[in-house]
């Protein structure tokens, strides 16, 4: 049998792309690394934490941002992108989240111990790495750390999510069922609730595709309705195309993760 070829607007999950310049351990269990992309000049530069997506399932990992991880250092960034655990393998919640909450915390000293210098970090997640990253923005004792949030084509409203069933079931999945079932887990987990307190992160901004069929534009719209501090952008664009820098929205991604011409 011949492989699948994935639709075009999905091949970017499929394109090779450099390996990254090291891995750097956070935890020590299997999915416990960070891999790093560094530009050629070692000069104290922008941090942007690369967090990939895939409905938290486990077979989708972290090297389907590595194109991306690749153009945001040609544009001047140090690019972590952290593993975590995921459904299917040892994640679900708390685990999954308590991964990325690890990474983040870990990677001030991992860098100073390689002799890479940064400045500003922003937090990038992408599909379910978006929802991660509201998450973390959301966590008082983790906000400090992040300059800059950006959240691309997130999950960001649980609920909803699970009761539209996004993903087969993936958010239900992730906190072991309804939010009827486990409301802890919903109560800890989505960011459509930890926000209702302003973070004191510089920048929240959401950017999402009108064109989107794997996560609807509504998730993000109703969490800037309810969130006057968070920014929503609406992209000419699919699910895939926020993360590819061949893209045509490619220009706008990279204008809201470094900062450069906005506003």
């Amino acid at each position: 049998m011949s492989p699948v070829t994935p639709p075009p607007s999905q091949d970017v999950l499929t394109r090779a792309a450099a390996m990254p310049d090291a891995v750097l351990r956070y935890a020590d269990h299997e999915d416990g690394v960070v891999e790093l992309h560094l530009p050629a000049r070692a000069l104290p530069r922008p941090l942007v934490v690369l967090v990939h997506g895939g409905f938290w399932k486990q077979e989708y990992d972290r090297r389907h941002i590595r194109p991306m991880a690749r153009a945001l250092v040609d544009a001047g960034c140090v690019v972590a992108a952290p593993e975590y655990r995921r459904v299917g393998g040892r994640g679900g919640w708390p685990a999954t989240g308590d991964d990325l909450a690890a990474a983040l915390t870990s990677l001030p000293g991992l860098l100073t111990g390689l002799g890479v210098a940064t400045t500003t970090t922003t937090v990038v997640g992408h599909s379910a790495g978006g929802h991660l990253a509201l998450w973390l923005a959301g966590l008082d004792e983790l906000d400090h750390r992040c300059d800059r949030v950006v959240a691309l084509a997130p999950v960001a409203d649980l609920r909803a999510a699970a009761r539209e069933r996004l993903g087969d079931g993936a958010t239900q999945a992730l906190l072991g069922g309804s939010p009827e079932e486990v409301p802890e887990a919903y109560a800890d987990a989505d960011p459509m609730r930890l926000l209702d307190t302003t973070p004191r992160t510089a920048g929240l901004v959401i950017l999402h595709g009108s064109r989107d069929d794997v996560v609807p534009l509504s998730q993000s719209r109703a969490l800037a309705d309810r969130h006057p501090h968070v920014e929503l952008r609406v992209l000419d664009a699919d699910h895939f195309d926020v993360i590819d820098p061949t893209s045509q929205v490619w220009p706008q991604v990279l204008v809201a993760i470094t900062g450069q011409g906005d506003g």
